[in-house]
């Protein structure tokens, strides 16, 4: 049974109404105190699926910087989180019943978890994860009566075309097996949010572009393609490039959505289309390693993927050109965050203060093989 003083599943909040009230110490950032977001003097758990990747490393203490009680669902890694105050409960978004118990008295869940392929074959995997997983979380949201789900979609969920037209949120959902499979996949999760929404259930979703920034443990795939050009381990580039976002500006623009974002709402939070020529170029100016000399063309890059791809594997790399990877390259540079920037007060910041933010973590993590040659932010 829930708290008698929580929302209902289908109560709608006044946000005017929740206000600021003390908490001990113990509660947000280890150690300190913060106040708390309540709702008629009850405060509101936040449950966090997914708290162990890139996003959810940085979500996880901007939450708590606000003074709000988090639970963090737990599939095996625990680094983005280790020494924060957090409640961490073991589960599985493909175990329902795991997800029910995380959920329980959760007034807000944020969704994360998902899995990430730039391979065309994972179709198996990416259908358990991502579909059945969401599925599995919308089912669990209405048993618990969790008053609010923020559902992380991607941009390459909406089809787009490299016509110039600009992206948005109107855009339809991929839906042809022309499209990887990962992209069909978030697409599918969508719907399934979707349905959730036509049965009562309050949620916004978020759509963001290729996202970089701090706290990136694993690392994502951009942070490993960084971590090569950092140490001169990248022998070409291809020619394209993409819209790359600070996962910080994600965070934000995501609990805004949250606290201000009418039900069923959906946002591309979108950066700065870069093209990996200048990616390695800045990154050349902030470490001091050149930049690779030969840019391959994209024809040429995609005509050898499948023999780059395998080659990468047998060395026990991970490949970064893959076919799916350059047609993402390829992909529309078009991508507004007009609504966004309307409604939640969305600005992205400069690409170039987050890549030199990304490479400074790195440095202080001890994963780049020498100091950075300067430190400065500026624009891109």
């Amino acid at each position: 049974m829930r708290n008698q003083g929580s929302l209902r599943g289908g109560e709608a909040p006044s946000f005017k109404r929740i206000i600021p009230l003390p908490l001990g110490k113990g509660k947000g950032i280890k150690g300190i105190g913060f106040p708390c977001i309540c709702y008629n003097g009850w405060q509101i758990m936040i449950v966090v699926t997914g708290a162990a990747g890139h996003v959810g490393a940085n979500l996880v203490p901007a939450l708590l910087a606000q003074g709000r009680p988090v639970r963090v669902l737990v599939h095996a890694d625990r680094r983005a989180f280790q020494g924060l105050d957090v409640e961490a409960v073991q589960g599985d978004i493909r175990d329902p019943e795991s997800l029910v118990s995380a959920f329980k008295n959760a007034e807000v869940v944020y969704h994360l978890a998902a899995r990430i392929s730039i391979f065309q074959h994972d179709w198996p995997l990416l259908e358990a994860v991502n579909v059945t997983g969401t599925r599995n979380v919308v089912e669990a949201c209405l048993r618990c009566g969790v008053r609010r789900l923020v559902h992380f979609s991607t941009i390459h969920s909406i089809a787009q075309t490299i016509s110039g037209s600009p992206v948005g949120e109107s855009n339809s959902l991929v839906e042809s097996r022309r499209y990887p499979a990962y992209d069909r996949s978030k697409a599918a999760a969508e719907r399934e949010v979707r349905q959730g929404i036509e049965r009562g259930l309050d949620a916004v979703i978020i759509s963001p572009t290729g996202i970089i920034g701090p706290n990136d443990y694993r690392p994502s795939h951009f942070g490993d393609a960084l971590l090569r050009l950092a140490d001169g381990r990248l022998p070409s580039l291809v020619s394209g490039g993409f819209d790359w976002v600070d996962v910080r500006d994600v965070v934000r623009g995501a609990v805004r959505a949250e606290e201000q974002a009418p039900a069923g709402a959906k946002y591309i939070l979108s950066g700065h289309w870069v093209s990996l020529r200048e990616v390695a170029g800045l990154v050349a100016q902030i470490t001091g390693v050149p930049a690779p000399g030969f840019v391959c063309p994209m024809w040429l890059a995609r005509v050898g993927a499948p023999f780059i791809t395998a080659f990468d594997r047998l060395a026990g790399r991970r490949p970064l050109y893959t076919s799916v990877s350059l047609q993402a390259l390829r992909d529309n540079r078009n991508i507004s965050h007009q609504k966004a920037t309307g409604e939640l007060d969305y600005h992205p910041r400069p690409f170039r203060e987050t890549l030199v933010d990304t490479l400074r973590w790195f440095e202080k993590n001890g994963r780049l093989a020498r100091p950075l040659k300067i430190t400065s932010t500026g624009s891109a």
